[in-house]
């Protein structure tokens, strides 16, 4: 069956850095885009940033272009998310993401 599991999140203080992780088992990976989505608390899920299935055509929400990068290892079957320059609204449960399938989520907290 399809797994996807993130890692990497945690509390940061503002300004600060964080790098997810996500692994993907169960399907042919580099067959497929993938995203990463976030949900704020209170909130429903947002789109953050795509990336196609060979990693050449990314895509970012207008609020974290340029803080933001999203990449891809499809010889590890890997999506990853660097944030830098992190800000309070960055705070989230993060999930990385096929159409169909949602991992169980990072929690990211950014907090002085």
């Amino acid at each position: 069956q399809v797994q996807l599991v993130e890692s990497g999140g945690g509390l940061v203080t503002p300004g600060g850095s964080l790098r997810l992780s996500c692994v993907a088992s169960g399907y042919t990976f580099s067959a497929y885009g993938m995203k990463w989505v976030r949900q704020a608390p209170g909130k429903g899920l947002e789109w953050v940033a795509g990336i196609d299935d060979r990693g050449g055509i990314t895509s970012y929400l207008r609020a974290v272009k340029g803080r933001f990068t999203i990449s891809r290892d499809n010889a590890k079957n890997a999506l990853y998310l660097q944030m830098n320059r992190l800000k309070s609204e960055d705070t989230g449960v993060y999930y990385c993401a096929t159409e169909q399938f949602r991992g169980q989520g990072t929690q990211v907290t950014v907090s002085s």
